[in-house]
């Protein structure tokens, strides 16, 4: 239901707000294999024939009316769905990421032609080693307090530590027929958890900091006043 809603929505403002919209959706976000009958017929038509009722499809039609009219079209029921169909055709844009390993990405693609013959494929492959290091340098220049040489050659330790993961990764595949994936992805988790890690302890030396000044303090403060007395 609420995929049908989301659906309706872009429906709306493609088709009768006139706004460009893009839907986009990962493969972890199919949680539903019904999902999938939706999207191919978005994809090779435009249509998603079980997703409107009758109030829906009056609805739409009246809403594009006057614009339909403005363009020298007469008003039919006919002509007005077909307006309005055109019109999400050109506005509405879908993004599609899934990932090519496996069986599950081949088999929706014989189930669900139009994933492949409807759209047009990026393929993201590995980074190499100077894409790492400098995605790696510019997120570590949003780290404060951190000497040029010492984030360069973080960066370079992470793109060798990513590297060295996708080669050994390799290794457990030929070795054991298992496999575990280093993905682009997977290299902007290791800087996040990087950054989170440093910030972490950078707060808990700045407590313990806190609390030995505050400790000195209330020390001399104690020794000012045995020494008054």
């Amino acid at each position: 239901a609420d995929f049908k809603e989301a659906l309706l929505g872009l429906y709306t403002k493609a088709g009768v707000k006139t706004t460009p919209v893009t839907f986009l959706m990962t493969d972890n976000q199919i949680v539903k294999e019904h999902f999938l009958v939706f999207l191919n017929d978005l994809l090779a038509t435009g249509l998603i024939t079980d997703l409107f009722s009758q109030e829906d499809k009056d609805n739409f039609c009246n809403s594009v009316r006057n614009e339909c009219k403005g363009a020298g079209i007469l008003d039919t029921p006919e002509n007005l769905w077909d307006f309005f169909i055109d019109k999400v055709r050109k506005y509405l844009h879908v993004i599609l990421c899934f990932s090519p390993v496996g069986d599950k990405f081949r088999i929706r693609a014989r189930q669900f032609p139009a994933l492949v013959n409807c759209t047009v494929f990026d393929w993201f492959h590995s980074w190499p080693h100077e894409a790492l290091v400098s995605v790696s340098q510019r997120f570590l220049m949003e780290i404060p307090d951190l000497e040029e040489e010492v984030r360069e050659n973080i960066a370079y330790h992470m793109a060798y530590v990513h590297q060295t993961t996708s080669q050994a990764a390799v290794r457990f595949r030929d070795m054991l027929r298992r496999h575990v994936y280093s993905t682009p992805k997977s290299f902007l988790e290791l800087i996040s958890l990087y950054k989170g890690l440093l910030q972490q302890k950078r707060d808990e030396l700045k407590a313990n900091r806190e609390r030995l000044e505050n400790g000195v303090d209330k020390i001399a403060q104690a020794s000012a006043q045995v020494a008054d007395l």
